[in-house]
């Protein structure tokens, strides 16, 4: 991060962007055209000559075209365990080998700090040693008679020259841009010391500054890497079959309707859909979910899927998971550039960019506190005409003076930990969109839940089968599949699924004649009996029996959905289904309360008397029920005045409203929604509702590493500026405590690259479904 050019800005005004900016444009670039699609260049050339309305070839079940079925995998693909990484074509090994240079380069140019050199990324660190050891000797020999006194001097211009090098380098380049660099200042201080002829001073603040910097630069780029590495995830080449023939092809040649083959443990290099083989895939990389999922076909291979808004977890893979130990073929429905790691890479380069809170008020405040340093300097220079002391001391004064309060610490202090937060964050399967979602997660106390989805599955499932009129639990679920087995009703899916799951015996008697009752129920006949499945309204006007009803209504209360079942005149059974809570909903409320959040709300547009029995199970403080999705804004609108600070947490679709109004806009499952990715300004890209308390503790982290940065680097600066202005620190001992505050700043922050909250360990196993 350079320093120099944030406060050059705020001096002179000259420069459009500063260094800093292109810095980041060009890691962003880099990383998104090279490391990914490394000849996207060579690719849009040769598009200036094709048709500009190519389009992908779909391959269909039974064209007459071009378009040609899949063929099956070979035998040896299929009995092989050898990942397609640990034998990879010539071909691949130089996508490879590409990828990686094209990596390194984009951290090299995107970096101001990782100068090339004869040494390669190494050269500023190596350069600064080779300034303390020619300072070292230079110093040492100083005292040693017969030693003539060029020697030393000869040594410490030495050390001049590797140690201001690139501070030089750096001042020259910006100032020619327009720009200003603050670090030329310390070159000019170590001038000062030598014109004065203190050149083992002037020679140890380039040494310590130039050494600070080598090590701030190389802590830096620890974190940015940790970005960067997201690049890796992805394969640089899949096994595409076309024309009934297997072929190896970068994976930016991949087109919509490809079919790929996934050898076992290798990585899946494209965003699809399964077509072919089941097996489990471990998604950690992208969605952070500790437990492999597991896939299986898609009903209808033949479907285009790339247009599709909603594919089941187990139909869909991501590009850079990891495929289990069965081999897959899977069907592309998006290329390369428009795939879930590349659109999460981009954000996450958007985000860094992304100013914090903290991070405007040290802006605003270096904009008046650098132009008061250097008129404090200016001033300190002709101190000599106030006070009975030579030029000499006064300008040496002056310099110290300009060493201590150069404020490069406070500049570094909060982008070090925003950039290890976000970086820690993506690892973690979770998207924070810049500093200010990541600060303030950190101050929430209130925080409002979709329930539908969210809190809960999102789906009814049976959970009551209560047999009425001595009929058996079996024979009742019988009748209820065969007559809603034929029904295409969301909660007849649900019971038929519920209730095969429960059934000892699978085999159930025919249903004919089905009808359905809008809004009330479905009608059939079984065994040449009329059976009628339905709520209450159905059997209003021939009356329910008192005691039925009683259970009923009790059942309701709970929030379950009641249904009775009537077999000619005679009742013979109820069934209830329930969108039942989340196992872990209650284990993760529990451990939000413990970090501090005082008030969470669940919103629904379901009755208030089924929110209630929903948050009574899962332990919400409210339960606010009956709400459209204009309501459901007005709520938070509501909370925010009361709490001043609310989260609003949801599907990202049709709570994208309310999540606008809060202050952080949080949406689950981001990695199959592209509105859940663009709308929140933090994204869990799992369906994991585990992954809120890790991200809240996360922020409240970062946000004690930026405070405890803040009263780091004041306070090394309040404490040198009137020591140095009194002559009690000199440049040397100024030197090294403010290079070793930028250290401490720096390192003290990546220690979020280390975050565990440790709670999902706790968390209860999830059933397998």
């Amino acid at each position: 991060m350079n320093k120099g050019a944030s406060l050059g800005r705020h001096l002179f005004k000259k420069s459009e962007l500063t260094r800093a900016e292109n810095t980041d444009k060009a890691v962003a670039l880099n990383i998104q055209q090279k490391s990914i699609y490394p000849d996207m260049e060579n690719k849009k050339k040769k598009s200036d000559t094709k048709s500009s309305a190519k389009k992908p070839v779909v391959r269909k079940e039974g064209s007459d075209s071009k378009e040609t079925k899949a063929k099956p995998v070979k035998e040896e693909i299929k009995t092989s365990s050898q990942p397609i990484s640990e034998k990879p074509s010539k071909k691949g090994k130089e996508a490879e080998k590409e990828k990686e240079a094209h990596l390194d380069h984009a951290e090299e140019e995107g970096h101001d700090h990782e100068h090339g050199g004869i040494f390669g990324k190494n050269t500023e660190m190596i350069f600064a040693f080779i300034c303390g050891a020619a300072l070292g000797i230079g110093f040492g020999i100083s005292f040693i008679d017969g030693v003539p006194e060029w020697a030393s001097l000869a040594l410490y211009i030495t050390a001049y020259f590797f140690g201001g090098f690139f501070t030089a380098k750096e001042a020259v380049e910006t100032i020619l841009k327009g720009g200003f660099e603050i670090d030329f200042l310390m070159l000019v201080a170590a001038i000062g010391a030598a014109i004065l002829g203190s050149w083992a001073e002037g020679a140890l603040l380039l040494f310590l500054f130039s050494l600070g910097h080598a090590m701030e630069h190389y802590a830096m780029g620890k974190a940015r890497k940790s970005i960067a590495a997201l690049t890796s995830l992805a394969p640089p080449t899949a096994l595409v079959v076309r024309d009934g023939k297997e072929s190896e092809v970068r994976i930016e040649d991949l087109q919509l309707g490809d079919v790929i083959i996934i050898k076992p443990n290798s990585k899946i290099p494209a965003d699809g859909v399964v077509v072919k083989g089941e097996g489990s895939v471990n998604q950690a990389p992208i969605t952070g979910e500790s437990v492999p999922v597991d896939k299986s076909p898609v009903p209808d291979a033949s479907k285009d899927y790339s247009a599709e808004k909603t594919i089941k977890p187990q139909f869909r893979v991501f590009a850079g998971t990891i495929n289990g130990a069965s081999v897959l073929e899977v069907k592309v429905i998006r290329e390369a550039k428009d795939s879930t790691i590349s659109r999460l890479i981009k954000m996450v380069n958007e985000a860094e960019k992304q100013k914090s809170p903290t991070q405007l008020f040290t802006d605003r405040f270096e904009k008046y506190f650098v132009p008061v340093v250097l008129v404090l300097v200016t001033a300190l220079c002709f101190a000599f005409l106030v006070i009975d002391e030579p030029f000499s001391k006064s300008f040496y004064r002056a310099m110290s003076v300009l060493v201590a309060a150069s404020p490069c610490a406070l500049a570094i202090s909060t982008p070090s930990a925003v950039l290890s937060g976000i970086a820690r964050a993506a690892r973690g399967g979770v998207l924070i969109k810049g500093g200010r979602p990541l600060e303030d997660l950190g101050e929430l106390n209130a925080i409002a839940f979709d329930k539908t989805g969210t809190l809960t599955e999102g789906k009814p499932q049976l959970t009551n089968v209560i047999p009425l009129n001595d009929i058996s639990e079996e024979e009742l679920m019988g009748i209820a599949v065969a007559v809603e087995k034929l029904s295409d009703h969301p909660l007849a899916e649900a019971i038929v699924k519920g209730a095969l799951e429960k059934m000892k015996k699978k085999s159930v008697p025919e249903a004919h004649n089905v009808k359905g009752i809008t809004g009330r129920g479905v009608q059939a006949e079984v065994n040449g009996k009329k059976v009628f499945i339905g709520n209450k309204a159905l059997f209003e006007k021939d009356g329910i029996p008192e005691d039925i009803l009683k259970q009923v209504e009790e059942l309701e209360k709970g929030g379950h959905t009641s249904m009775l079942v009537r077999v000619d005149n005679d009742f013979i059974g109820i069934l209830s289904l329930m969108d039942v809570p989340r196992e872990e909903a209650k284990h993760v409320l529990k451990e939000l309360e413990e970090l501090g959040i005082k008030k969470m709300i669940m919103l629904t547009g379901d009755n208030q008397q089924v929110a209630e029995a929903v948050a009574k199970q899962i332990g919400v403080t409210e339960a606010w029920g009956n709400l459209m999705p204009e309501d459901k804004v007005k709520a938070v609108q509501k909370l925010a005045k009361s709490e001043k600070m609310v989260a609003m947490v949801g599907d990202g679709v049709n709570d994208a409203p309310a999540m606008a109004k809060s202050t952080v806009g949080i949406a689950m499952g981001a990695a199959g929604s592209d509105v859940a990715l663009e709308t929140a300004d933090i994204a869990l890209m799992g369906d994991k509702l585990e992954s809120l308390p890790f991200a809240i503790g996360l922020s409240r982290k970062a946000r004690g590493i930026i405070k405890q940065n803040l009263w780091i680097s004041l306070g090394v600066v309040g404490a040198l500026i009137p020591l140095t202005i009194l002559g009690i620190a000199s440049i040397g001992p100024a030197v090294i405590a403010h290079e070793g505050s930028t250290l401490v700043v720096v390192f003290n922050a990546l220690r979020l690259l280390a975050y565990d909250n440790g709670h999902n360990k706790k968390a209860p196993k999830k059933r397998k479904k």
